[in-house]
């Protein structure tokens, strides 16, 4: 419809733009006794040639191009985003951050193989750099079917520590390796010089102080249950000290008929000034509404970002039907509500809007 009435519009303004000039023409002409014939020819081109032009153009143009809604992108989710990098890597191959991008994205979607080798392009590109050297021994370990941290892995966690010695993700990664081949005074080392450079009373500094106890009873002979008996009741301390918000949520009743039952629920906080990723996340079903989840630093994404790790933190929730993490238009979502990382009281969210 848009194109149609453009194209009679356009047709029209042509003609009477010409019929402006070419009129005043053929009365000073019949005036001074010109003959009518060439300018009644040149009047008859400016009706015909414009609808010619414009027909001429609907058979072999692209009238669709004059319609915004045809020039509009398609909202691009997340695998026709990783089909993008691919490809511009495949023209790229040494553009680092493209790799480590494509890796990542691989990891969010649970494709741990293709991390794995994304991720060893890039360590190809930097071969020196720490960051690097622990991506790619965490991406092998998820590739492999009993997750283990063994030889030429291990090797490689062994001197990004070497480089970056507090480099956090790559002790905890080389104490798992040391635990999982029974090194256990060795892996209870390692942790310990991690455990400083944590956030001190949050969960996650707990768990890697259950793992030392556990460690450290193993290598000293201690009989295992007892062990995991210990490490369990310090990361449960832990956890009833540390943030624990308690969130509300429910769904506007005009939206219910937008909502199928399997839309994915995602209900996270992430930091008011900070890094924009979760620092605890929770993932439900949309037919598990009205839900009340509690967020707490065991459900932060990685060591380094947790609740304990920001006084201030905002909380939301979104209706998601593809599932995504990544939030896409269409999503349904709720206000974020800005707290105090160590409140109690509860936070209530309403689903009411859908995200443009």
């Amino acid at each position: 419809m848009v194109t149609l009435v453009f194209l009679i519009a356009a047709a029209a303004m042509i003609a009477v733009a010409l019929a402006f000039v070419l009129l005043p023409m053929l009365r000073r002409g019949r005036a001074a006794g010109r003959a009518r014939g060439p300018f009644a020819l040149g009047l008859t081109l400016a009706f015909v040639l414009p609808a010619a032009t414009l027909g001429l153009y609907t058979l072999v143009g692209t009238p669709r191009a004059l319609d915004p809604a045809a020039r509009r992108p398609a909202p691009m989710n997340l695998d026709d985003a990783v089909a993008a990098l691919r490809a511009k890597l495949e023209q790229a191959p040494d553009d680092l951050q493209g790799w480590l991008l494509l890796g990542q994205a691989y990891e969010s979607m649970k494709r741990p193989a293709e991390a794995r080798d994304a991720l060893a392009r890039a360590l190809k590109l930097a071969p020196g750099q720490p960051d690097v050297m622990v991506a790619y021994a965490e991406a092998d370990s998820l590739a492999r079917p009993d997750h283990r941290i063994e030889g030429d892995t291990l090797t490689l966690l062994r001197r990004a520590v070497a480089a970056e010695p507090d480099h956090q993700r790559g002790l905890w990664l080389l104490g798992v390796g040391e635990f999982q081949a029974d090194r256990f005074a060795e892996a209870a080392a390692i942790w310990k010089r991690l455990l400083p450079l944590l956030p001190q009373g949050s969960n996650v500094a707990a768990a890697v102080a259950g793992q030392i106890a556990l460690a450290e009873a193993r290598a000293g002979g201690q009989p295992e249950a007892d062990a995991e008996r210990a490490a369990a009741q310090i990361v449960a301390a832990a956890a009833a000290a540390g943030p624990r918000l308690t969130v509300q949520v429910r769904l506007d009743p005009a939206l219910a008929a937008k909502v199928a039952p399997d839309d994915t629920l995602f209900v996270y906080a992430r930091a008011a000034s900070g890094p924009p990723m979760p620092l605890a996340v929770a993932k439900l079903r949309a037919a598990d509404l009205p839900a009340t989840v509690t967020l707490t630093d065991g459900m932060g994404m990685t060591p380094q970002f947790t609740l304990s790790a920001f006084p201030q933190v905002l909380v939301a929730a979104r209706l998601s039907k593809s599932g995504e993490a990544t939030p896409q238009a269409g999503d349904l979502e709720a206000a974020p509500a800005q707290v105090d990382v160590k409140t109690r009281t509860p936070i209530a969210l309403v689903i009411d809007r859908a995200r443009p």
